[in-house]
C-alpha cells in the first residue's frame, strides 16, 4: 500500500486537541482521579519519614512507647494509602472505559464518513488494523497506562520534594543520580514514533494483502497466480518482521539502561551520606528516610519508563485512529472549513448536475474520460449507453462525487462536488451499482440503514416499490434474520434489498450503474418500471447494457473511447443513424430473436 493512497495520520496538535477534548467531557472523573492520587502520593510520603523519627528516636534513647506511636502511625499511612490508590485506580478504570467508549463510537462515525473512493485506494486492510488494533492499543493505554502513569507521575516528583526537604544537599545527590535515565529516554523518544508509525503502517499493508487475497481466492486460482499472491505475502511479512524488530531494539536499548538508573541515586545519596554523617552536617534518619524515599521512586520512574514503550505505541496507533477524523474530499485532500459545507463554503442551490471539461485517469494510466461537457436537468431521466469498456461506469462514479475529475468540473447547484463533505454529497446523490451488501442482522435493519425513522408502512412500501414480492413470504417477516447462518438472500433479492433502500434514502439524484443485472430480463424491466414509478420528479441517471432502458429515458448520452459522441432523445439518435443506432439495431435484433 503506497504512502500516497493510506489514510492519513494525526499530527501532534490535532492528537493533543484530541486527548484534550477526551480529558474535557469526564473532567469530573479525572479531577477526582488526580486528587485521589495527590492524597493517595501524600499518605505514602508519611512512612519514610516517621521510620526516619523512629531512627532517630533510638538514638537519642526514647522509650518504647514512643517509638510505639511512630509505629503505628506508619502502619495508618500505609493503610490510608492503599485505600487512596485502590479508590484512585478504580476511578481511573471507570474513566479509561468511558473514554474508550467515546473513542471507539467517533472512530465508526468518521469511517462511515469517509469518501468511498478513499477507502477504496487506500484499502480496506489499514482501516480494519486502525479499527481493531489501533482502537486496542489506544484503549490499553486509556484503561491500563492512563491511571498507572497518572499516579507515577504525582508519586516521582512528590518523593524528589521530600528528599529535598529532609537535606537538600541529598536530594541533589539523587537527582544527579537519574541523569542516565533522561538521556536514555531522549535517545528511545528520537527514534520510537517514526519507527511506530512504520510498524502500523507495514501491519496494515500485511492485512490488505491476506484480505485480498482471501477475497479473490477462487479467481487467484482460477489463474494460477498463488506463487504470485504467495510472494507478495511473503515480502509484506518481511516488512512487517523488520519494523517490529527495529521498535525490539529500541526497547532493548531502554530497558536496561533504566534498570541501571534504578540504583544510581541510593547509591549516590549513600556515599554522599556517609561523609556529611561523620561530620553531623545530617542525621542517620534523614540518610535512612532519603534511601527509602528513593528506593520508593524506583517504583513510579519504573512504571513510567515501563509505559513509555506502550504509550510510543499506543500514540502510534491513536495517531492513525484520529487520523479518520481528518476531513477527506474524493481525491484523498483534506477539506476545509469552508469547503466542507459549512459557513461561508456554500451549499447546493437547485439539483442541476454539471460536468465541464472532465477528464479522469486510474493511478497515471492513460484518461479513460475525455473532455466529457455534459448538463443533467433536474428531473429529467438520462440513459448512458455505450461498449464494455467506454467508460460509462467511470462517469458514473464521477457524477456520484465518488471520484473526483483530474480536470475539469463535476458540480450539482453550482458547487463541485469535490467541495462537498460526504454528509452533504450523499444527500445530493446516491449511486446503486451491481455490487451489493446484506449485513448481519434482520430485513429490518437492512432497510433502517437508508432511513433510520422510517415506518413499518414506509419499510413495506419501499420493497413493494422494487418487487421485492418475496419478502412477504418469509416466516418472520420484517423481523426474519438475514445472513450466513439465516436466510440467506440471493444475488437478484439482494439487488433489490439495495433498491428498496435507495427507495427510503429518497434523494434527489439517483446513478443506476447497471443496477437490476442480476436480475432476469423480466424480472428487470419489472423492477426498472416500478423504481422509474417511484422516482418521479427525481433525476435518474442509468448505466445499462438494456437499452430498453434508454428508450424510456428523456435524453440517451453515447460514450465511446471515454468521450461523450451523441446526446438526445432514443428517437432522434436511432434517426441520426450514429453509434446509438447501430447498438439499438443489433439489441433489439438480438431481444427479438427466440431463446
Amino acid at each position: 500500500m503506497s504512502q500516497e493512497h493510506s489514510l492519513p495520520v494525526a499530527g501532534r496538535a490535532r492528537l493533543v486537541g484530541a486527548a484534550a477534548d477526551l480529558v474535557r467531557r469526564d473532567r469530573g472523573a479525572f479531577v477526582a482521579m488526580l486528587a485521589l492520587n495527590v492524597l493517595a502520593v501524600g499518605a505514602g510520603l508519611v512512612g519514610p519519614w516517621l521510620l526516619g523519627r523512629i531512627v532517630n528516636a533510638v538514638q537519642n534513647g526514647a522509650g518504647v512507647a514512643a517509638v510505639d506511636r511512630l509505629a503505628v502511625g506508619v502502619v495508618l499511612s500505609a493503610v490510608v494509602q492503599l485505600l487512596l490508590a485502590r479508590w484512585a485506580r478504580l476511578m481511573g478504570h471507570r474513566f479509561g472505559e468511558r473514554t474508550l467508549a467515546r473513542v471507539r463510537e467517533r472512530f465508526v462515525d468518521r469511517a462511515t464518513a469517509l469518501p468511498v473512493s478513499v477507502v477504496e485506494r487506500a484499502g480496506t486492510g489499514d482501516l480494519t488494523v486502525r479499527g481493531t488494533s489501533d482502537v486496542g492499543a489506544v484503549g490499553t493505554a486509556l484503561r491500563d497506562a492512563g491511571p498507572d502513569l497518572l499516579v507515577a507521575g504525582t508519586q516521582a516528583p512528590l518523593i524528589l520534594a521530600a528528599v529535598f526537604f529532609l537535606d537538600p544537599l541529598l536530594g541533589v545527590c539523587g537527582l544527579a543520580g537519574l541523569v542516565g535515565i533522561r538521556f536514555a529516554t531522549r535517545w528511545y523518544l528520537r527514534r520510537a514514533p517514526a519507527a511506530y508509525l512504520a510498524e502500523g503502517a507495514a501491519n496494515s499493508a500485511l492485512a490488505e494483502e491476506l484480505s485480498a487475497t482471501a477475497t479473490g481466492a477462487r479467481t487467484i486460482e482460477a489463474f494460477g497466480l498463488q506463487e504470485r499472491h504467495i510472494a507478495a505475502a511473503l515480502e509484506k511479512i518481511e516488512t512487517s518482521h523488520r519494523a517490529r524488530t527495529r521498535t525490539l531494539h529500541l526497547r532493548s536499548v531502554l530497558f536496561p539502561s533504566v534498570d541501571v538508573s534504578h540504583v544510581l541515586p541510593v547509591v549516590c545519596v549513600l556515599l554522599v551520606g556517609a561523609p556529611l554523617l561523620a561530620r553531623d552536617m545530617v542525621t542517620l534518619g534523614a540518610v535512612v528516610a532519603a534511601v527509602l524515599y528513593l528506593r520508593q521512586l524506583a517504583e513510579p520512574l519504573g512504571t513510567i519508563l515501563q509505559w513509555v514503550e506502550q504509550l510510543q505505541s499506543s500514540g502510534a496507533s491513536f495517531a492513525r485512529v484520529e487520523g479518520l477524523g481528518v476531513r477527506l474530499d474524493a481525491t484523498g485532500k483534506a477539506l476545509t472549513a469552508s469547503s466542507a459545507g459549512g459557513p461561508g463554503g456554500g451549499r447546493p442551490v437547485g439539483h442541476r448536475i454539471e460536468l465541464s471539461g472532465v477528464h479522469y485517469a486510474y493511478d497515471g494510466t492513460d484518461d479513460v474520460v475525455r473532455g466529457v461537457d455534459l448538463v443533467v436537468r433536474p428531473g429529467e431521466r438520462l440513459a448512458v449507453v455505450g461498449q464494455s469498456g467506454a467508460g460509462k461506469t467511470t462517469l458514473s462514479r464521477l457524477l456520484a462525487g465518488i471520484d473526483a475529475p483530474r480536470t475539469g468540473t463535476v458540480s450539482v447547484g453550482g458547487v463541485p462536488l469535490i467541495d462537498l463533505a460526504p454528509g452533504v454529497l450523499r444527500r445530493q446523490i446516491v449511486l446503486v451499482t451491481q455490487e451489493h451488501h446484506v449485513f448481519a442482522g434482520t430485513l429490518r435493519d437492512n432497510l433502517l440503514l437508508a432511513a433510520p425513522d422510517a415506518t413499518e408502512t414506509g419499510l413495506i412500501r419501499a420493497l413493494s416499490a422494487v418487487g421485492a414480492d418475496w419478502a412477504r413470504r418469509l416466516p418472520d417477516g420484517l423481523d426474519t434474520e438475514l445472513g450466513a447462518r439465516a436466510h440467506r438472500p440471493d444475488g437478484a433479492q439482494a439487488q433489490q434489498l439495495s433498491l428498496a433502500r435507495v427507495v427510503l434514502a429518497d434523494p434527489h439524484t439517483v446513478v443506476l450503474d447497471e443496477a437490476t443485472a442480476l436480475l432476469d430480463p423480466r424480472t428487470a424491466r419489472r423492477t426498472e418500471r416500478a423504481l422509474a414509478a417511484v422516482l418521479a420528479g427525481r433525476t435518474v441517471i442509468a448505466i445499462a447494457h438494456r437499452l430498453h432502458t434508454a428508450h424510456d429515458a428523456d435524453r440517451v448520452a453515447v460514450m465511446d473511447g471515454g468521450r461523450l459522441t451523441e446526446l438526445g432523445s432514443h428517437d432522434e439518435l436511432v434517426a441520426a443513424g450514429g453509434t446509438y443506432a447501430a447498438l439499438w439495431r443489433s439489441w433489439h435484433g438480438d431481444a427479438a430473436a427466440p431463446a
